[in-house]
């Protein structure tokens, strides 16, 4: 399965806003330079009172599908 590696920084009010609107998906860089997208929710369990941050890597299924998350 294909995996990509990224750095998230993101404020606990603006994961709180991707996650209550109708954009539900986020769009960022990865580690080695191609632009990803991946349902929001995904990170609900890595948001803390400072929101997510960290290192992660995001498993996709061959057709490109999101199919996990995991801090790293």
């Amino acid at each position: 399965m294909p995996r990509i590696q990224l750095s998230l920084c993101i404020s606990r009010d603006e994961y709180l806003k991707w996650y209550s609107s109708t954009a539900k998906d986020v769009i960022t860089q990865a580690k080695d330079g191609r632009t990803i997208q991946f349902p929001a929710g995904v990170l609900q369990p890595f948001v803390t009172h400072q929101g997510v941050r960290g290192q992660f890597e995001i498993e996709f299924t061959e057709r490109g599908k999101f199919r996990s998350i995991q801090r790293v």
